[in-house]
């Protein structure tokens, strides 16, 4: 059986359209056969709502008396590009205030202006003849905005990768706080409503395809930036005016220690058009597979630990590689993806909403290039020291002291028998024993919380660690926590004074 869009537009008109949101539409398939869910079922409504970093707006704000060109803009103290027209601007979700830092950003001024909060403007420019104006400082809301589009390069993904983290060390991550030795597993999306997940070979997502956009209407523009349908991560470019949006269904929000986004509400209507269509949108949870990734370490590609279902990760923990059980946390909210889909089926049966049919469709084909890079940063392990010196956890400070003098050491790892990484001593530590004019050994004085870096880590990261936590060295460890160097600042600083030479 075939239906066309037109047929089903007309159905919507008439108000005889069958409309069911993509969780109903698993148990009808089930129920019924693919065959038999195509000649009831009409459209299917997808939704998800989930941090969304590549997301943005482009505003006009009208000319100013005198003429200005804007640049240099800040609004609400958050940058803005101006390198467009004179008064158009492009606001990035992810961009921090210069005041507020990664507590405020991008995504809260787009949020702030569609709740019609007032947003202090300030810009700067050189000044031409035509554009006489230096400096401007005013206020605004949405409404006295020519435009105010939104207009996100990549949103709602196929599916995305679960985040863990194998190492002794909290991270904070755009994946939320990850803590140590597999503590927590996070993740995102909304599984068998997603939009992608309901037509995966993108029969009818396209270009011009009208979608449920932050309680407003949006469209498909293209596909979206690292577009890799050949890996079930296929994206999507969409806008939409964010003046007829509905700040239920968008948030700004900050990840700790990584920075602002947006949390964006997207729903597809996916017109049931023949029968694999319909077998498509009869997806479940357990038929969505996904990698579980250690973001622990630092690397484009990271090591995968398993692969494990949607259905795997709503349940509350997973089983990765070896049998270790991890809980898992979701990022983003099925309760709002849930919502988005009900509310684009409530549009659709009261006639408000049509379907659209693309102009074209998306590559089915295409893969994500890494960077290309024409200048390689050093590692950990180009840069540390291999033939590192440690001590037993039963050294007494004369054997420390004299293990540090003779090999010109300021700070020592402690191990315990098979090498693995128990403790770290510094001179400071002995230096602090020998004033209170007392006997410790290693495993006393010690300080046990370690932190560590691995030896396919940026050298870069090292250095951020080193300065954070205000440490001299980091001792280098393998996947068993063996020690197998050490990492100072000095080598660091001799290291880029001569990069810079």
């Amino acid at each position: 059986m075939k239906k066309t869009i037109d047929e089903i537009n007309e159905r919507i008109r008439s108000g005889s359209v069958a409309v069911v949101t993509a969780d109903q539409m698993c148990e009808i398939v089930e129920e019924l056969g693919p065959e038999q869910a195509a000649k009831e079922v009409d459209v299917v409504t997808t939704g998800t709502f989930g941090a969304m970093c590549s997301s943005g707006a482009f505003l006009n704000f009208g000319h100013a008396d005198p003429p200005m060109k804007l640049a240099d803009i800040r609004l609400n103290n958050v940058k803005a590009y101006g390198g467009i027209a004179a008064v158009d601007v492009f606001i990035g979700a992810t961009e921090s205030s210069s005041t507020e830092g990664m507590a405020y950003g991008g995504g809260h001024v787009i949020e702030d202006l569609v709740r019609g909060k007032s947003i202090d403007v300030y810009a700067r420019s050189q000044g031409s003849d035509c554009y006489p104006m230096q400096e401007l400082e005013t206020t605004i809301r949405i409404d006295d905005l020519n435009q105010a589009i939104m207009l996100n390069p990549r949103n709602a993904y196929q599916r995305y990768a679960v985040a863990t983290n194998s190492t002794e060390r909290v991270i904070d991550t755009y994946m939320g706080t990850l803590f140590p030795n597999f503590q927590n597993a996070t993740y995102s999306g909304a599984g068998e409503l997603s939009p992608i997940a309901n037509d995966p070979n993108f029969e009818t997502i396209g270009i011009g395809t009208r979608i449920f956009l932050c309680g407003g209407e949006g469209y498909i523009i293209g596909e979206g930036t690292q577009h890799n349908p050949a890996e079930r991560f296929g994206t999507l470019m969409v806008k939409g005016d964010m003046k007829g949006m509905d700040p239920e269904f968008l948030r700004g929000a900050s990840f700790k220690r990584y920075g602002t986004t947006l949390y964006v509400g997207l729903g597809v209507p996916i017109p049931i058009l023949n029968e694999k269509i319909a077998e498509n949108t009869g997806v479940r949870d357990e038929d969505l597979m996904t990698d579980v990734i250690d973001y622990g370490i630092p690397r484009r590609k990271r090591p995968l630990l398993g692969t494990v279902s949607y259905k795997d990760l709503k349940s509350g923990e997973i089983e990765i590689e070896g049998g270790r059980v991890i809980k898992t946390y979701p990022l983003s909210s099925y309760y709002l993806a849930m919502k988005v889909a009900d509310t684009l089926a409530d549009w659709i049966k009261k006639g408000e909403f049509f379907i659209t049919e693309p102009v074209k469709s998306l590559p089915r084909d295409t893969i994500q290039k890494p960077m290309r890079q024409t200048k390689q940063h050093p590692f950990v392990m180009d840069v540390m020291q291999d033939n590192v010196v440690t001590v037993g956890e039963d050294y007494n400070i004369q054997q420390i002291a004299e293990t540090m003098v003779k090999e010109e050491v300021t700070q020592v790892p402690v191990v315990s028998k098979d090498n693995t990484l128990v403790g770290m001593l510094t001179a400071w530590d002995i230096a602090r024993v020998v004033a209170e004019n007392r006997e410790a050994n290693a495993g006393e004085i010690m300080t046990r919380n370690v932190l560590t870096a691995y030896p396919d880590e940026p050298v870069a990261h090292a250095a951020r660690m080193i300065e954070k936590y205000n440490i001299s060295a980091l001792p280098v460890v393998d996947s068993k926590n063996h020690v197998i160097g050490i990492i100072t600042g000095d080598r660091i600083s001799r290291l880029i004074g001569g990069m810079r030479r």
